[in-house]
């Protein structure tokens, strides 16, 4: 983890130095004169040598001050901070119902394999993956907020309680109507992938029911590859969808992540660039370590 963590660090900080522009020409603005650019310059410490500002790269990192937002003036810690509680009040909802019903669904699937059930599942979640993010969004404001009057189109408040109730819950069910279908299509593979194999034969011999083993031995050995595809999913819970936060106006770290690029606001994009490195890092680590309590095969070197 640490070499790669270096060497994004390294990766982040050129590319910014030397394919994101000249920061105080964007600070200055078109009308700033040279004197006042090279004052920015001088206050943000582009003037020093490569090494040094490679140094206080690394300590903003290791001090998680990043300075302040160019285009808010705001701390980007406390910009984070703020931001992060919308974003995981609809994303953990997300992955936690994706998963708890793609699992039993692709199961269930999996068990009636080859029938008609089967067969038209597959092809509603080919039909269902074919359409963009953008039509789900779209059609759910239109019927369950416009038409229906279920929920508000948009909006947020400082309540939690509000939010998770009023507000949420159509993203979230716009969301997870999305990846149902691809979820449904890969964990269904995971268990015929499992069901092909000798133990399950031979457990067929000694008289289990396809129940017994579908629910015993089959979602056991299934579960290290879902773990992996959940691994990879899980830091962006933390990052939040674009999509969904711009359309539904919440104010979680997708939307200013968006907005940061939009503006070149470098601080927020370099310190979210940093974050969601290391999380994904983190998260991988202890998805390894899960794997031996689900399999005890797995050896730990």
């Amino acid at each position: 983890m640490i070499p790669t963590l270096l060497g994004v660090v390294l990766l982040v900080f050129f590319l910014f130095k030397y394919f994101g522009g000249d920061p105080a020409e964007i600070m200055g603005g078109l009308n700033a004169s040279p004197e006042q650019i090279n004052a920015i310059r001088e206050q943000l410490g582009l003037n020093k040598p490569v090494w040094e500002q490679l140094l206080i790269f690394i300590k903003q990192i290791v001090t998680f001050d990043w300075g302040k937002s160019w285009a808010t003036n705001e701390p980007v810690s406390s910009l984070f901070a703020s931001r992060l509680p919308a974003t995981l009040t609809v994303m953990l909802p997300i992955l936690i119902l994706e998963v708890l019903l793609a699992i039993p669904f692709a199961l269930a699937v999996a068990y009636v394999r080859g029938s008609l059930t089967d067969r038209t599942v597959m092809i509603l979640s080919t039909v269902a993956v074919s359409i963009s993010l953008l039509v789900y969004v779209i059609v759910g404001q239109y019927v369950f907020a416009f038409r229906l009057g279920w929920f508000p189109v948009q909006g947020w408040t400082d309540s939690f309680w509000t939010n998770l109730t009023t507000y949420a819950p159509l993203p979230i069910f716009v969301a997870v109507a999305v990846a149902i279908a691809p979820y449904t299509r890969l964990y269904r593979t995971f268990f015929l992938d499992e069901i092909g194999h000798d133990y399950v034969r031979t457990a067929r011999a000694k008289g289990l029911t396809e129940r017994t083993i579908l629910l015993k031995h089959v979602l056991r050995n299934a579960m290290i590859p879902i773990m992996t595809n959940i691994s990879v999913a899980l830091p962006g819970v933390f990052v939040g969808s674009f999509l969904l936060e711009v359309f539904f106006s919440i104010p979680g770290l997708g939307r200013e992540i968006l907005l940061a690029v939009n503006r070149s606001d470098y601080p927020v994009i370099q310190a979210f660039a940093i974050y969601i490195a290391f999380l994904t890092m983190v998260v991988n680590l202890i998805t390894d370590l899960l794997y031996k309590l689900v399999d005890p095969r797995v050896v730990l070197k």
